[in-house]
């Protein structure tokens, strides 16, 4: 599969089934080449998906640092523009979900609809957790506040009460910390790109540009998300002119827990039922 060189840097990137198109921008610590992906769910069955991995993570390039959220928004903008992909349908996840609010704001003429699922619009509105924050834990406690916070239901009384769910979710947190940080689980040179992404967020804030948005946006959320909590969906919703907001039986991860938010979404991605014009 192809690089494209864009600005500074060669982002790898995909293209995957048929229908209209659909730019899809992961979440932090993204690599296309992490199983089950975008392209193994149902999206590629209604449209031709373009995703890429982001300056910093898989197989793009890794530049020197500080990256900025200006940086990630003109990233998408220029791989839209050099695979002449606009307009397009939008779709963005977490992290994703804030470059697709840059995205939109620099550049409302290149995307038709956007879904925002589990993100935050920073500023005024509320930030997502501040994830950089959990670099300098160790390992297993980082593994807890990771899962406690990925869904607020999985507590200390939680955890006791399910010692076997428990368990398994704390396996995965510390799988996910050592794909970014490096085996040993520490903070090493492997993982500086993933550490840029996650400083480059800090400084998120797009809540007072989002009233010029004139595209129908699907703002979609678990819950029970301690990342990115309901209260910052509101804001998004009240910030946004155009703007629908649906909350599913999940927390962060409520894409992969309540598997009919991606029913919803492809129904507003090609206005179809409730959102039919």
């Amino acid at each position: 599969m192809p690089s494209i060189r864009i600005r500074d840097i060669d982002i790898y990137y995909e293209v995957h089934g048929s229908g209209p198109r659909l730019f899809f921008i992961g979440g932090s610590g993204g690599d296309l080449r992490d199983k089950p992906g975008v392209f193994d769910g149902p999206l590629t069955r209604h449209f031709e998906v373009l995703s890429f991995d982001q300056r910093g993570l898989g197989q793009s390039d890794v530049p020197e640092g500080p990256y900025s959220m200006h940086d990630y928004g003109e990233d998408a903008a220029a791989l839209l523009a050099a695979l002449d992909f606009t307009p397009c349908l939008v779709m963005g996840v977490s992290f994703g979900g804030m470059v697709a609010q840059e995205l939109v704001c620099r550049y409302p003429e290149r995307v038709t609809r956007l879904v925002l699922a589990c993100t935050s619009p920073g500023g005024t509105g509320g930030s997502s957790y501040p994830l950089h924050e959990l670099q300098d834990l160790s390992e297993a406690e980082c593994a807890v506040r990771m899962t406690e916070i990925s869904d607020t239901r999985f507590d200390a009384a939680w955890r006791e009460a399910n010692p076997e769910a428990a368990q398994k979710l704390l396996e995965m947190a510390i799988a996910r910390m050592k794909a970014n940080r490096g085996e040993d689980g520490e903070v090493g040179e492997e993982s500086r790109g993933p550490r840029l992404q996650l400083e480059a967020r800090i400084d998120h804030d797009t809540h007072e540009r989002l009233g010029d948005v004139s595209a129908p946006v699907f703002i979609c959320a678990g819950e029970h998300d301690g990342i990115a909590p309901p209260s910052n969906q509101r804001a998004l919703e009240t910030a946004l002119p155009n703007a629908t907001l649906e909350f599913f039986d999940g927390g962060h991860m409520f894409l992969m827990q309540d598997r009919s938010a991606f029913d919803k979404i492809v129904d507003f991605l090609l206005e179809q039922g409730e959102f039919a014009a």
